[in-house]
């Protein structure tokens, strides 16, 4: 039998009624940079970063799956994907074997506004890294079996998120919140959009969107200006530049109630988003927006975390956060749940959203976020991989450079009367897009008795992600359905 504790032996309450006060704050030191545009138009941003023998070149194209043209969405994705894929010059073996001889990293994409290509190499492999870079950005082959056997790799992938109740909730989420705006579309497009794809696709958005005065070029790392000015003008200076086509529209639809259940049979749990659409990532009043939805669910604060987890125990993780775009973005919440408990955790979530504008936060909620905002900003400026991604966003989205350094400050300057203000003027808990994944027979019934009617539910069968409504037409039968991919 275990008797009391003796005097020596200290006592803890657990658990803890708040968290422990954060570490003090680390000194950020942004490293220099310098900027220039080539006369083709293309930026050029070099940061000098000595602490590591490595340098990182990222080119940033100015297009991704928001400019795949109508009908053939998962364009901008597959030729992001093909970009390594070998080139005019190179096969996809010799560029494989070739970085890794040298010890280098490339990696290649798409993301919804802009394409990619980044190289890391060590400081005395520079000049293989800029060659290598402006040949796979502009030479690539696209060879026909190079593109086949991406393209089944495309749709395995989309075969298994099918399955997946985070994936579907995500992008039945995304269609919900931006409607027929092309950020609404799956990135990696549908099965039927993919079979679509030829390789005359894939050439003419290459030959379109692929053009210095559509890029950003960082160089960051062990490397003085001059010398990387001097390499990129001898790799990119003849790179001719092009008209370049509309960007997609800044018009986004207005935040619009609707809920949407996706059938899954045979789930214990149930996948929660609930959200609408943000801001710019260049709105002035992005800062506060984002820490109020830090305050809801983010590191720092995390309210649903408390309700969902701490209080009510109904699951494990419970989140909110910022998407940010050229022209828009969003916020979402999210939480994972057991299939009885649906109907409450979708209740609280929308309580929490509507708590947020309509009660002023506590002066501890908003130190606690700024506290983690900040405190965190240093691990964001470590490596010269992760300053390219802050220079290049910046520039992306038009922000000010010289504001990277005076994050810290910027955010601790928000104050408890800026977040009421951005959450009543930004937050509609009214009109909120709420998708669930999950067995509907276990939960459907019981979200008209916590006030959510009007309630849409499909199964994966009928879903069809490329149309406004999500229901596969009947015209649509020989299409291959989503958990029956073609192989």
């Amino acid at each position: 039998m275990t008797g009391a504790p003796s005097a020596g032996q200290q006592v803890t309450d657990w658990p803890r009624e708040s968290p422990p006060p954060p570490l003090p704050p680390r000194e950020a030191t942004f490293p220099p940079y310098e900027l220039r545009t080539l006369a083709n138009g293309l930026q050029v941003v070099v940061v000098m970063h000595h602490e590591q023998p490595a340098v990182n070149l990222r080119l940033l194209i100015g297009a991704g799956a928001a400019s795949d043209p109508d009908g053939k969405n998962g364009v901008a994705a597959l030729t992001g994907q093909l970009l390594d894929q070998g080139t005019t010059s190179r096969t996809a073996t010799e560029i494989a074997e070739t970085i890794d001889t040298i010890g280098g990293i490339l990696s290649v994409g798409a993301g919804t506004d802009l394409s990619f290509v980044s190289v890391l190499v060590m400081t005395d492999s520079f000049e293989f890294g800029v060659d290598l870079i402006s040949d796979i950005a502009r030479n690539p082959s696209f060879a026909p079996a190079e593109i086949e056997r991406q393209r089944q790799q495309v749709l395995s992938g989309l075969q298994v998120s099918y399955d997946d109740p985070s994936y579907l909730a995500g992008v039945v989420f995304g269609r919900l919140v931006y409607g027929s705006h092309p950020y609404g579309m799956p990135h990696n497009g549908t099965p039927a959009s993919v079979l679509g794809i030829t390789r005359d696709d894939l050439r003419a958005f290459h030959e379109t969107h692929y053009a210095p005065n559509n890029a950003l070029l960082g160089i960051v790392g062990d490397i003085d200006a001059e010398t990387a000015f001097t390499a990129a003008e001898r790799v990119f200076g003849d790179w001719e530049r092009k008209t370049l086509p509309s960007p997609p529209s800044a018009e986004l639809p207005a935040p619009t109630s609707r809920i949407v259940v996706i059938d899954k049979p045979g789930s214990v749990q149930t996948a929660i988003r609930v959200g609408h659409v943000g801001l710019p990532r260049a709105s002035p009043d992005f800062l506060a927006f984002d820490v109020a939805i830090k305050i809801l669910g983010g590191e720092g604060g995390n309210r649903l975390g408390s309700v969902l987890r701490t209080e009510r125990s109904l699951t494990y993780a419970a989140s909110a956060d910022m998407a940010s775009r050229r022209f828009g973005g969003d916020f979402m919440a999210k939480t994972d749940t057991r299939s009885d408990a649906t109907a409450e955790a979708l209740r609280l979530m929308v309580d929490e959203v509507a708590r947020l504008r309509r009660e002023r936060v506590s002066r501890r909620e908003l130190q606690n976020a700024q506290a983690y905002l900040a405190g965190s900003f240093p691990l964001t400026i470590e490596t010269p991989n992760a300053i390219a991604a802050q220079v290049l966003e910046s520039l992306l989205y038009g922000l000010d450079l010289a504001d990277l350094p005076t994050y810290p400050d910027r955010i601790n300057a928000v104050t408890v009367d800026d977040i009421q203000r951005v959450t009543r003027k930004y937050l509609q808990p009214q009109r909120l897009s709420i998708v669930l994944v999950g067995e509907a027979s276990a939960f459907v019934a019981d979200l008209p008795g916590v006030g959510f009617d009007n309630v849409e539910v499909l199964s994966i069968d009928e879903l069809d992600l490329s149309r406004a409504d999500l229901r596969r037409s009947s015209a649509a039968d020989g299409v291959p359905r989503p958990s029956r991919l073609a192989p």
